[in-house]
Formats: C-alpha cells, structure tokens, sequence
C-alpha cells in the first residue's frame, strides 16, 4: 500500500481531512529548510509537498516565487534539493511526500531520470504544475516506471471529457484548486465544487485536495465541509518560514486541529 493510500485509510478511520504542508525546498538554506520540514511534521502534518526552485514558476504566486527566488539566490540546485528528502524521509518514514515542479527541470535532466531520482530520494508524487492533461501521458509513464504517482490538476470548470482523463492517469491524490489564479493567501473561499467532486468520485479518481489561497482554520473545515478528502496550504506557511521553524509548527498544529471532524471510535470496556 502507498504511503498515500495509508495515510487517507488512517485518517478516515479516525474522521480527519488530510492537512498538507507546502514549503520551498532551499529556502531561505539548505539547514534551515530542513528545520522548517521537521516542524510541519512536529506540527502535525500529514502530507508534504515541495517545491524545487525554478526561475518560472508560472502558477506561483508572490510569496512563493520570492520563495524560489531565494534559494536560486542562496545557490540551491536539484541535487541539493534531493538531498535534503532523503535526509527527511531517513527521519520521517511515513509521511508521503510530493514534489510540485515544472516541466523544464525534468526536460533539463531527462524525464526518466528526474523520476528515478526522485523516487530513490524517497518521494512518492509527483506535479508538473505546466503540462496539462493532454501532455501527461508520457509523464505519468516515466512517473509510475520509477514508483511514483503523478498528480493530477482539476478545477470546477474542468469539462467532464478532462476530468474521465485525469482520473485516469492521476494517481496518489487529485490536486483541486481551491480558486482561479495562482497561489496565495485569500481572506475568503468561493467554493462551488459540488459538481467537480462528485464526478471525480463517479470515476473513481484519487481523492480530493484543495489548495490554492488556503491559509486559515476556517478555509479548512469549508474545504472539507465540501466534501473534500484533505487540503494544502503554501503561500501562508512559505510566508511564516522566515520567522523560523516554531511559527511554521505552531500553524500547522492550528491548521491542523481544524481538520478533525469528529471525535474518533472509542473501544468499548
């Protein structure tokens, strides 16, 4: 079983969405980084997704591209970014981990051996935020040949024919934007994904995550109120990172707690 398929088996058993954590892998370094991964985990935590630092990250917003902007400027490259997951996963086992990433730096070290080398890093997913569905083919190939699953991108406006071949070639979970636009912090959620999760269910798709503009406790519980299986939040972690690692734990212990939905089963005497 996948450590994704583990982790969402887990928490239905004990009536709880899936919180994800967002961060820039090298940012603002490479030791410091490795100090805000081990406090989204001590923050309770339940997925990871990094980003690796690239000079485009078309569906970033702000905070994140300033993310990226300083690692490049701090000298992080992909094999320090594969470094630093493998030293995680030496200390954290469990906890699936995806890369959110872009074409271009799987083009510039091939395809194959970019999921290769992410999988023997310890990773479990894959996104490639700029290759849409009808390009995904040979990126899901190379992703399930190395061992990992490639995550698919859904929106509310995403017609039914995309959404058939998103489930089809997604696997681990479907990434839901919470919004239209790129990443970043929304005071308020327009949630109208009634029609989008319920198809993706009907096809049997990966379970559903919102992300995009996530950043309170209350976004959480409407995310999962509307029938999503977890959620992500970036921009707003990114952005408490260079206070240091016990800001960052301490949202995500916030975050978090509001995904619990009910007390879970007690044993009885």
């Amino acid at each position: 079983m996948s450590r994704y398929n583990k982790m969402f088996e887990g928490l239905r058993e004990r009536g709880e969405g899936a919180f994800g954590a967002f961060l820039m892998l090298g940012d603002p370094d490479l030791e410091t980084c490795a100090k805000l991964l081990d406090a989204v985990v001590d923050g309770g935590a339940d997925m990871i997704e990094v980003g690796i630092p690239f000079s485009d990250p078309v569906a970033d917003g702000p905070i994140i591209q300033e993310a990226a902007a300083r690692a490049l400027k701090a000298g992080t490259k992909v094999d320090h970014c594969f470094n630093l997951l493998r030293e995680f996963r030496s200390r954290h086992p469990e906890v699936p981990v995806g890369i959110l990433t872009y074409a271009n730096l799987l083009a510039a070290r091939g395809r194959d051996r970019f999921c290769f080398d992410a999988a023997e890093a310890g990773v479990d997913s894959i996104l490639i935020a700029d290759v849409p569905s009808l390009e995904a083919e040979p990126f899901t190939l190379s992703a399930r040949t190395a061992g990992l699953d490639l995550i698919m991108i859904a929106a509310p406006n995403t017609p039914g024919q995309t959404l058939t071949r998103i489930a089809r070639l997604g696997s681990g979970y479907t990434y839901c934007v919470a919004r239209a636009g790129v990443t970043g912090i929304r005071e308020g959620l327009a949630l109208d994904h009634d029609r989008l999760l319920s198809q993706l269910t009907s096809l049997n798709a990966p379970p559903a995550v919102l992300g995009f503009g996530i950043s309170t406790p209350q976004q959480v519980r409407q995310a999962l109120a509307s029938g999503a299986a977890g959620v992500i939040s970036g921009s707003a972690i990114v952005k408490l990172a260079k206070d240091g690692p016990e800001p960052v734990r301490q949202f995500v212990a916030e975050m978090k707690a509001a995904t619990i939905r009910r007390e879970p089963a007690r044993a009885s005497a």
